[in-house]
């Protein structure tokens, strides 16, 4: 069967905007962007052919053909909400779409998520791709995972909370780790580098180590997964934030020979539009990303006794 009516979004996006009279308004009640909105009215108003909204003033409001159309589908769509609540499904599991930097989420993030189901069982986590150059305007995602923006600040209605990741520490295999005294000796054996972060090593050498010598860097990864895959495999050293090497520390695959830890100029932040402040689920998922993220920092951070 072919259905002819507009999707729920495009209805639920019209509606809003004939109620609230503003595009950024109605993007607020539903808690997508102001352009998630627009793109949902214009494709509703090709699927009609007509004009339902007008635009032309400083409060858009519908037109004649806006106000007939709605006043023919607000009545069925306060149905359907008045059949969702008597059938009981309000209770019904929410949906949180998430998307996190691949490294930190394959690494530390899933190993977690089964807690978080269990604590939480009425809220579904779905994990989104990832895309590098993130400008926050998706419709897809509602919660972000992002590293800290260097040349920007974070967009305007965005509110960004950090999490982790800002130290690095060297981190290699037992083997390797037995043959170093002090800072200095690393210049003595590979050190295997993130070849987005080429002055890691630099960095916590001269900050910590009090080394000023250029190190010479060995081989370059572009995915921290296979930075950790070659330090576990022996094949160097690597500077690292320990949050990422959780498990391999806990099985001693890798040490930390060096506890002390240097602040990069980076970390990973939660990332939410300021309109989803009143969203219970999201509420709950931020408050237990952030009781997550201490722990790890107390457990693996400088001074604790798997740092050691």
């Amino acid at each position: 069967m072919r259905f002819k009516s507009p999707s729920l979004p495009e209805l639920h996006a019209f509606l809003a905007v004939c109620q609230l009279g503003s595009f950024r308004q109605a993007a607020d009640v539903l808690c997508v962007t102001q352009a998630a909105v627009s793109r949902a009215v214009q494709r509703l108003e090709q699927r009609l052919e007509c004009t339902l909204i007008d635009r032309s003033g400083a409060r858009v409001q519908p037109t004649a053909r806006g106000r007939e159309f709605q006043a023919l589908v607000e009545p069925h769509v306060a149905g359907l909400e008045n059949a969702i609540g008597q059938l009981g499904l309000g209770a019904a599991r929410r949906k949180l779409r998430v998307s996190v930097v691949p490294t930190l989420c394959t690494r530390w993030l899933v190993p977690r998520l089964a807690k978080f189901s269990a604590l939480h069982p009425d809220i579904e986590v779905e994990l989104r791709p990832f895309r590098l150059d993130e400008d926050f305007a998706r419709d897809d995602v509602d919660l972000w995972i992002n590293l800290k923006r260097h040349a920007r600040a974070w967009p305007r209605g965005i509110r960004a909370r950090y999490l982790l990741g800002r130290e690095i520490l060297p981190a290699c295999t037992p083997a390797l780790a037995g043959g170093l005294r002090e800072p200095r000796d690393l210049l003595g054996i590979t050190l295997l580098q993130h070849i987005n972060f080429p002055g890691n090593w630099a960095l916590w050498l001269h900050k910590s180590g009090g080394v000023d010598t250029p190190p010479r860097l060995g081989p370059g990864f572009d995915l921290g997964n296979n930075l950790i895959a070659a330090a576990c495999a022996g094949m160097g050293a690597t500077v690292i934030q320990p949050c990422l090497i959780e498990a391999e520390l806990a099985s001693g695959q890798l040490v930390l020979p060096f506890g002390a830890a240097v602040a990069t100029d980076r970390g990973y932040y939660l990332c939410s539009r300021a309109a989803l402040a009143g969203n219970a689920a999201a509420q709950r998922f931020t408050q237990w990303l952030l009781a997550e993220s201490r722990a790890s920092t107390r457990r693996f951070g400088p001074g604790s006794r798997d740092a050691s």
